[in-house]
């Protein structure tokens, strides 16, 4: 069971390494964008908002180089919301 679960986490440990932190600005919850988003203007990605719990799909409205962070402006679709996203450069 424990070489089970050892070998689970090794095959996940490249899938978080590889995710985008960053944190709500409004909110300050932290937001997580995982590999495999296009994080593009125009684009729908999905983006796990630790602080609601669950992963929600967001639409990309701009994306700005902010000292050292990029500023992520989104639509949540499932709130109606826009929110800004600081995230890891």
């Amino acid at each position: 069971m424990r070489a089970l679960l050892a070998t689970l986490l090794a095959l996940s440990l490249p899938a978080i390494a590889s995710a985008w932190d960053g944190v709500d600005s409004d909110s300050g919850g932290a937001v997580e964008i995982g590999k495999g988003n296009l994080v593009r203007s125009g684009q729908t990605i999905e983006v796990y908002d630790h602080e609601a719990g669950e992963y929600r799909d967001v639409d990309v409205q701009s994306i700005q180089r902010s000292g050292s962070s990029v500023e992520v402006e989104v639509y949540d679709n499932e709130s109606g919301e826009y929110r800004t996203f600081e995230m890891d450069n």
